[in-house]
């Protein structure tokens, strides 16, 4: 006895014009509404954007973690820290907070990057690490609940910078972007496609304002930092 013959149904266009013309209106609802959140992101953001030229003089520099290769900075992640270490060389930052992810021993972002900016002449009392720092809200929430810090510039690529600082802003960071250059390889594309989708879940974030993952006592090492810098 053989097997029942499974049967396809494929879905079926409206006959009718006015049924296609419903269905065209759907798709372009649609589309609207899956726009809107990067219309957002452009809006909130539009005079936040600065380069290491020209960023205000802010006493801390915000740098998001952008994965390891082999235990190091990635290419995008070094790029990041190599402007905090300009910003910092240059006097307009005298603090830099590097968040990033430790959620396992053999994964350690902010002291990959505390390691990469010594080595570029930040000190390391200067620099302080946020070790839960597992999504770009999470990092945002941290820096203003657990490390006091309510005015910063934040570092990182261009496709990701306007998610930035729209999200610190929406958690009480009064923010300036820096989007830091990069050659449009794949890795490059692929960010920014990823922003279209990575939009609506940051104007949910910004709307609901849910809890990080992690958010634990307050951490006084900006203030430390901060006090010694001003000696």
């Amino acid at each position: 006895m053989g097997l029942p013959r499974l049967r396809i149904r494929r879905p079926r266009l409206p006959r009718t014009r006015a049924g296609q013309r419903r269905t065209v209106q759907g798709l372009m609802l649609l589309c609207v509404l899956a726009l809107l959140p990067m219309t957002w992101l452009f809006l909130s953001t539009g005079d936040r954007l600065r380069t290491t030229a020209d960023v205000p003089r802010t006493e801390v520099a915000v740098v998001f973690g952008a994965g390891l290769w082999d235990g190091e900075p990635s290419p995008y992640l070094a790029r990041r820290l190599d402007a905090a270490a300009q910003l910092y060389r240059a006097g307009r930052v005298r603090v830099v907070l590097v968040t990033g992810d430790n959620s396992r021993t053999d994964y350690d972002e902010p002291d990959a990057m505390r390691s990469y900016l010594t080595r570029h002449g930040v000190p390391d009392e200067r620099i302080v690490s946020d070790y839960a720092g597992f999504d770009t809200w999470d990092s945002c929430v941290r820096t203003r609940k657990i490390f006091g810090v309510d005015r910063a510039v934040l570092i990182s690529q261009g496709f990701h910078i306007r998610r930035a600082v729209a999200l610190c802003q929406a958690a009480g960071v009064t923010s300036y972007g820096v989007g830091v250059d990069d050659k449009h390889d794949m890795t490059w594309y692929y960010g920014g496609t990823r922003e279209v989708f990575a939009a609506g879940k940051a104007a949910l974030d910004a709307l609901f304002r849910p809890d990080p993952r992690f958010l634990g006592p307050r951490e006084p090492g900006v203030a430390m930092a901060l006090a010694a810098a001003r000696r």
